[in-house]
């Protein structure tokens, strides 16, 4: 596991070349990779006066970049799973990742059995899953079923954001399996970034607000917490027979 700087941001490797999470060195609290910045659209389908009384959870700490969005911007009540202590301890020590206290928590687990814990069931309002090993080719939990223990973590308009890179046929199965989880009306996905990075987003309970509706929600978005928002409704649609 190494750190690296450019100058302005700090990247977190695994082992390799990749770039597992970056943070802006100025800005630590800010998203700087496009495609977490993309994993935050679940803030299209609420009403931006009700996140700071809503719980989130991401499945792999990467960074901290959204554990520390969610926090401490989105003042929610925030629960990152991460199986790596070291991943933790750099995160900590080089990523401005605050302490444990009454709105923050990093279990030190399994994501796919902690997810399984009855305590989160039902309650996880917005839910971001990256579990990538350091050859990042797929996701390391990817199957039908674990989608459906993530969709039952959720409440009735949860929301669960994934990024999955990678090659095309693993993209294609990624996407059957959450939507054979979540149901193919519930699955919208953004087109890739540069990278490759492909940001899908399942809902617990499916609805498709109207063109205004998430157009007025992304200005709020973009004015009250600086993300692209109104730049995502180009490029995020509903995926239409997923399953």
């Amino acid at each position: 596991m190494t750190v690296s700087e450019d100058g302005e941001v700090r990247f977190l490797h695994l082992g390799t070349e990749w770039i597992q999470g970056s943070m802006l060195i100025d800005d630590p609290f800010a998203i700087e990779l496009e495609y977490v910045q993309r994993m935050m659209a679940w803030l299209l389908f609420v009403d931006p006066a009700s996140v700071p009384r809503r719980r989130a959870m991401q499945l792999g700490l990467g960074s901290a970049a959204l554990t520390k969005f969610h926090h401490k911007l989105l003042r929610m009540d925030t629960t990152a799973i991460e199986i790596n202590p070291q991943v933790l301890a750099v995160c900590r020590t080089w990523f401005k990742l605050p302490p444990d206290g009454a709105r923050l928590r990093v279990l030190l687990a399994d994501a796919g059995l902690e997810i399984r814990n009855p305590a989160h069931a039902g309650r996880i309002d917005a839910l971001q899953v990256d579990l990538y090993d350091h050859e990042a080719a797929a996701p390391v939990l990817d199957s039908p079923e674990f989608y459906a223990d993530c969709r039952a973590l959720l409440t009735e308009d949860g929301v669960m954001t994934v990024n999955l890179f990678g090659r095309d046929a693993s993209f294609a199965r990624s996407l059957q399996a959450i939507a054979q989880a979540f149901g193919e009306t519930a699955v919208w996905a953004f087109r890739p970034t540069r990278e490759g990075n492909t940001i899908v987003l399942a809902q617990r309970t499916p609805d498709r607000p109207s063109r205004m509706e998430l157009l007025a929600r992304a200005e709020v978005i973009q004015s009250r917490w600086r993300l692209p928002a109104v730049k995502w409704l180009r490029i995020f649609k509903p995926v239409e027979g997923a399953a």
